[in-house]
């Protein structure tokens, strides 16, 4: 299953606007085009059109999308993505189509995608950015909007989009070159992970504990073996299209991995950024 959009509290309010027609005149989609893209991500218990009052389109695409943020984000993420692609079939994007949903409105849901790594083009066409497509302070940014998904169990594969890494290799490269100045000389996976927790500060096993050293080294250490264990689960000759984990991986240790991804991400890029 391919990787869904990202849903953040930015994105609902933008999306709530793209399909708000309470100010100008009656437009696609209709009433009926949202609640089958509602029903469809199986989020129709949350839509507050549903409950007897009668709410706009607006409301009723925010209030379902706020309930999935906090109790299902995997579908909230699907109803974003088939909401776009619904306005994007009735020419919502367009200018000269009678069902534009108006610059500012297409500005701010691009923006709030763009934050979290993902591109709406002027066509309306939603994809992941490359990774190689960021620098600096903006792909620390990205990693970190990866790692936020990946600790809430929403990423449908532990890689990122576009690429063929995965997240810590991904961080890790990154840290070498905030730090260092230069990419990674090596393509041994705890060697590059050592390489970034020394340029960060964290232990590794390879350094012995001193009496009475910082617990939070303990748990530095820890962190760095749970990663190249991670890594290890990772099916090696997967190209982004199949199966990202060894075949003995069940679903909740995926999951279990996917999140502490995430965490471990989470340590190194808010240290790198503090």
């Amino acid at each position: 299953m391919a990787d869904h959009p990202p849903l953040t509290e930015a994105i609902i309010v933008a999306m709530a606007r793209l399909v708000d027609d309470a100010q100008t005149e009656k437009r696609e989609p209709s009433h009926s085009d949202i609640e089958f893209r509602i029903d469809q991500a199986k989020l129709t218990s949350a839509d507050p059109g549903r409950q007897g009052k009668p709410v706009g389109k607006s409301k009723r695409v925010r209030g379902t999308l706020s309930w999935a943020l906090s109790n299902n984000i995997p579908a909230g993420e699907a109803l974003v993505a088939g909401l776009v692609s619904t306005v994007q079939g009735y020419g919502g994007f367009r200018p000269k189509s009678s069902n534009y949903c108006g610059e500012e409105a297409i500005v701010n849901l691009t923006a709030a995608f763009f934050a979290q790594g993902w591109e709406l083009t002027a066509e309306g066409t939603l994809q992941p950015r490359l990774l190689e497509s960021f620098t600096g302070k903006a792909l620390t940014s990205a990693l970190l909007a990866y790692a936020d998904r990946a600790r809430r169990g929403s990423l449908d594969s532990p890689l990122l989009a576009g690429t063929a890494k995965d997240l810590l290799e991904a961080t890790a490269s990154h840290v070498l070159v905030q730090k260092w100045g230069t990419p990674p000389s090596t393509s041994n996976f705890p060697t590059l992970l050592g390489q970034a927790f020394t340029a960060l500060g964290f232990a590794t096993p390879s350094i012995p504990m001193v009496p009475g050293e910082p617990v939070e080294k303990r748990i530095e250490r820890a962190a760095y073996e749970l990663g190249c264990s991670l890594n290890a689960l990772r099916n090696k000759q997967g190209t982004g299209h199949g199966r990202p984990w060894v075949s003995t991986v069940t679903p909740s240790q995926a999951r279990f991995a996917i999140e502490s991804m995430g965490s471990i991400a989470s340590l190194m890029l808010e240290a790198l950024t503090p």
